[in-house]
């Protein structure tokens, strides 16, 4: 440990659901240190989420930034890398590694937020740094997987011949002597990590603060609610979008149900209204009622009413009985305000196949996935009827993400350990 306080710290972030676990985190940090000094460097994409936080002066972004054609998902397929190398991933990585090594040799320290990628920066550093793992979980392999998906018998061999969804090479960087932290997700991932030798904590999940409860209103009430999630990486995005479109539009409700759709940064509300008019669906004259709840605009196909808005995720999210979804971390989000949704993976990068399969076996089941969009559509229909069945899902999806509170008690970890 340093016999001083030290006052400034750089995170290391790659991917949209990464930065906002570690603007969660951040913030919780700033509360108990004001005058820290933080500097963020988003490894994947620019970096939008710490945007606004950057504007108040929170924060700096750093360079070099780059928008991956892969979406950060090169590891998911060989033609997703090539895209990645030629588009100038090798010099990228390269300048990112530079940088982090400057600032180490300033003798401050890092702290490393997502897998592989950020852990590897920041020990190749050389000094002190933490490291919050938030993709993997051990329940990926040590949960069934959805019905009708198919088993997955060498990747659950080989994850169980190690007792741990990570990997050797990264259990060996976890264990170096300068990481003083490594926070995963769950208990169950940290036993795994200590069989092989690395003090893995679980002190909460980050992904679950940020909700304020927030009354439903009584006009929504009387309605049938889902809320439908596309993801955020663009063209991806847009794709899934139309594909869920369309899943509603291949049948009526039988009674009125209002479709939620929480825009991000990407894709734009233009983009959106794009997407709804191509599925048949019809803008409507302004509503006070909805606009007091954040929605742009709102828009009618036979007994679907769909409200758009954009950012209003954090606040719309636990309205809904149901989720449409093809997103990531928001996806689990909602899983964790007890909320079970339909998933339907599509061409990529992201949401596949083996992604849906994966994210089902994390969540538990929480996450129903669908080969086809009448699938989802038939399926919406009989949950719809049976909320003893939404009831035990959404039980189910609470418990795997864990309650609120896990970015203050990492906040203090950091604290302590990185910066005491």
């Amino acid at each position: 440990m340093s016999s001083r306080p030290l006052n400034r710290l750089l995170i290391l972030s790659n991917g949209h659901g990464e930065d906002l676990i570690a603007q969660r985190i951040l913030r919780a940090l700033q509360t108990r240190r004001p005058q820290l000094v933080i500097r963020v460097l988003p490894l994947v994409g620019l970096g939008e989420a710490f945007a606004n936080d950057e504007a108040e002066g929170r924060l700096e972004r750093l360079g070099p930034q780059l928008q991956l054609p892969s979406g950060g998902f090169s590891n998911q397929s060989l033609r997703g890398l090539a895209r990645d190398l030629a588009a100038g991933l090798p010099l990228l990585s390269w300048r990112q590694m530079r940088l982090v090594r400057h600032w180490a040799r300033q003798g401050d320290p890092v702290l490393a937020v997502g897998d592989l990628l950020p852990l590897l920066l920041a020990w190749g550093g050389g000094g002190r740094f933490g490291f919050i793992g938030t993709p993997k979980s051990d329940y990926t392999w040590a949960s069934t997987g959805p019905a009708g998906w198919g088993p997955t018998p060498l990747a659950d061999g080989y994850h169980r011949c190690k007792g741990s969804e990570w990997d050797p090479w990264e259990w060996a960087v976890m264990g170096s002597r300068r990481c003083r932290l490594v926070a995963v997700r769950d208990r169950l991932t940290a036993r795994g990590l200590h069989r092989h030798g690395v003090a893995a904590l679980a002190p909460g999940n980050p992904m679950m603060d940020g909700f304020p409860q927030t009354p439903l209103p009584a006009w929504l009430a009387s309605q049938r609610r889902l809320i439908l999630l596309a993801g955020s990486r663009l063209p991806e995005a847009l794709g899934n979008a139309r594909r869920l479109l369309g899943c509603l539009s291949l049948g009526q409700p039988p009674e009125a149900t209002t479709v939620l759709v929480a825009s991000g940064s990407t894709p734009s509300l233009d983009a959106w209204a794009n997407l709804l008019g191509d599925a048949g669906f019809a803008a409507m004259a302004a509503d006070p009622a909805a606009a007091a709840i954040g929605a742009s605009s709102l828009w009618r196909l036979g007994r679907w009413t769909v409200l758009l808005g954009s950012h209003t995720f954090s606040r719309w999210a636990g309205w809904a009985e149901l989720g449409l979804a093809t997103a990531g971390t928001a996806t689990e989000q909602l899983a964790g305000l007890g909320v079970p949704s339909l998933s339907l993976p599509g061409p990529g990068p992201q949401f596949k196949a083996g992604f849906a399969r994966r994210q089902s076996r994390l969540l538990g089941g929480a996450v129903l996935p669908c080969h086809r969009p009448e699938e989802l559509a038939r399926r919406l229909q009989q949950l719809l009827h049976d909320p003893n069945t939404c009831h035990q899902l959404g039980a189910i999806g609470r418990r795997r993400m864990g309650p609120a509170g896990g970015s203050a008690q990492i906040a203090a970890l950091v604290e302590q350990r990185l910066l005491g």
